[in-house]
């Protein structure tokens, strides 16, 4: 194989890449995000500097149900989102994930460094009620519940679109193959192509176990707030480096200004 064409494969392994180039599109991607009140000391022990705490102590519990992704098949996904501040600016934190599909485990580590580990979620109705489940190692560790279409939101679905608009940002680790941190940064991305499906609001409920290696417990839940069921097409595109941990501060701050000189 050519070098050029070496540069050109998408992903390992050379035969068999684990996932196609991007970008990618869902189509009928449902969520169901329970939004809950939890310690302040856990969100700051959990979210990385430079990033700093919301106001409030809240937590995103997310069940996503994916059936048509390109690239990646048909798959559930499962995990904790964390609003903060960086610079003044509101973002999303992506604490854990779980999913059963190993090519967005891989794409999702290695182009974005969204937090995915193998596990499985599963998002279904039951009767009257939108559940969730999270195994992993065989116990469940999250068990969410909303009454199934309680209360349509209905309008042009801002909601829905503002939800998703929102910057998500990931802590993505590579080590080098001499064990030292060859990427280490926190990155950005903002989902294109938004087009909202369905949204429904209701009564929810979130019950979280202790686990080591699935650790969504360490977000106690005090005080749920409520319960968000919407389904959209979206993309995925590639993201941006929000900040480099291997950089001096001098060195990141001109490289800010010249990432934010060129957006102008």
């Amino acid at each position: 194989m050519k070098k050029a064409d070496v540069i050109k494969l998408p992903s390992m392994p050379l035969g068999s890449p684990s996932y196609p180039a991007g970008p990618y599109r869902f189509i009928d991607r449902e969520y169901m995000v329970i939004s809950y009140e939890t310690d302040p000391e856990a969100i700051r022990t959990q979210l990385p500097e430079p990033l700093e705490p919301a106001d409030q102590a809240i937590v995103h519990y997310e069940w996503i149900r994916m059936p048509d992704s390109s690239g990646f098949g048909d798959y559930t996904e499962s995990g904790l989102v964390i609003p903060c501040r960086y610079k003044g600016a509101d973002y999303n934190f992506v604490s854990q994930m779980y999913l059963d599909d190993d090519p967005p485990i891989a794409a999702g580590r290695e182009i974005w460094g969204f937090p995915k580990k193998y596990a499985h979620p599963k998002l279904e109705v039951v009767h009257d009620t939108l559940t969730g489940t999270l195994t992993y190692a065989g116990q469940t560790v999250a068990m969410g519940s909303m009454g199934y279409k309680h209360h349509s939101m209905t309008g042009n679905g801002d909601r829905t679109v503002a939800t998703l608009s929102k910057t998500q940002i990931n802590l993505k680790i590579i080590p080098s193959v001499t064990g030292e941190p060859e990427i280490c940064q926190l990155v950005a991305i903002n989902l294109t192509e938004i087009v909202p499906k369905g949204s429904w609001s209701g009564p929810g409920r979130l019950h979280l176990v202790p686990h080591v290696n699935a650790p969504v417990a360490d977000f106690p839940v005090r005080h749920v707030i409520g319960a968000h069921h919407f389904i959209a097409d979206l993309t995925l595109p590639y993201g941006r480096v929000l900040y480099d941990y291997t950089k001096a501060e001098a060195e990141q701050e001109s490289e800010e200004k010249r990432i934010l000189m060129a957006g102008e």
